[in-house]
């Protein structure tokens, strides 16, 4: 399981784990209560890539009496679930599942500069208040916080920024502690398949670009605001540092006031770096 703050790496992170052997990656799996809703968006309710036909979540129906990750394996064959919902409540119900069920969890903390994680919201959500976005992903740090201080089975905290500029040492680490084996082809994250509920767009259109790049009625669409930064993309894992291009001066200012400080240990790409 993976906790941290919306815009992370969370969806990179899933996709590298979910190519190990014996893993499935189900994306943010909070998304399969919507399974066969028709009263959510499309988006929310199926498989990324494949939309409503997608071979493994058309038949999937969650029985909530259940441990969901027992029955996620059972229906893929897998015997690793990774689930980057992030929802501290989320994550407990899973863990306290797995418990009562014999099994064992295993939680990632994600970690990114705020600034980086910021500067996406502003650009997802315009129209949002700049001081509202900031108090949030600081409230969610928080929580992740806790619920990884609270967590009682393997852990380890990393940073998106050591995932993209070592990815080999960092997804070493998470295998260790996890129990999983690593095989170097887990970092072309953008090879094999992917069927993912929820998660970012952007990462989830490179790794599936073959697939959907020519489909007009896929889910993966890239927006404007997106579009050149994810069709350019090499599908390397590369650093994305573009706050310091695109973040306003204003809201920059406003960053360093409400949350400079809670950053600090975050903080990646200064100058004295």
């Amino acid at each position: 399981m993976i906790c941290g703050a919306g815009h992370s790496g969370s969806t990179l992170l899933g996709l590298i784990l979910g190519r190990a052997e014996g893993a499935f990656y189900v994306g943010e799996g909070a998304k399969i209560r919507y399974l066969h809703d028709k009263n959510k968006p499309l988006r929310k309710r199926a498989c990324k890539v494949c939309g409503e036909d997608c071979p493994v979540w058309s038949n999937f129906h969650w029985d909530q009496d259940q441990p969901l990750y027992r029955q996620i394996a059972t229906h893929t064959g897998a015997h690793i679930i990774v689930d980057s919902t992030k929802n501290p409540a989320w994550i407990k119900a899973r863990s306290n599942e797995l418990t009562a069920a014999g099994d064992q969890g295993a939680l990632t903390f994600l970690q990114r500069d705020g600034r980086a994680v910021l500067n996406s919201r502003f650009r997802k959500y315009p129209e949002r208040d700049a001081a509202t976005q900031i108090q949030s992903w600081m409230d969610q740090i928080s929580a992740s916080r806790e619920a990884f201080d609270g967590f009682t089975g393997p852990k380890i905290a990393i940073r998106y920024e050591e995932l993209a500029t070592q990815p080999e040492n960092t997804i070493r680490q998470i295998c260790d502690l996890a129990g999983l084996p690593f095989q170097p082809e887990m970092l072309a994250f953008n090879e094999g398949e992917s069927h993912p509920m929820g998660g970012n767009t952007g990462t989830q259109f490179v790794a599936a670009r073959d697939k959907v790049a020519d489909d007009p009625n896929a889910i993966l669409k890239l927006t404007p605001r997106t579009h050149d930064y994810y069709a350019k993309h090499s599908g390397d894992i590369e650093l994305d540092l573009r706050w310091k291009t695109e973040m306003s001066a204003p809201n920059l200012a406003l960053f360093n006031e409400m949350a400079g400080e809670f950053n600090a240990d975050m903080a990646w790409g200064d100058d004295t770096q």
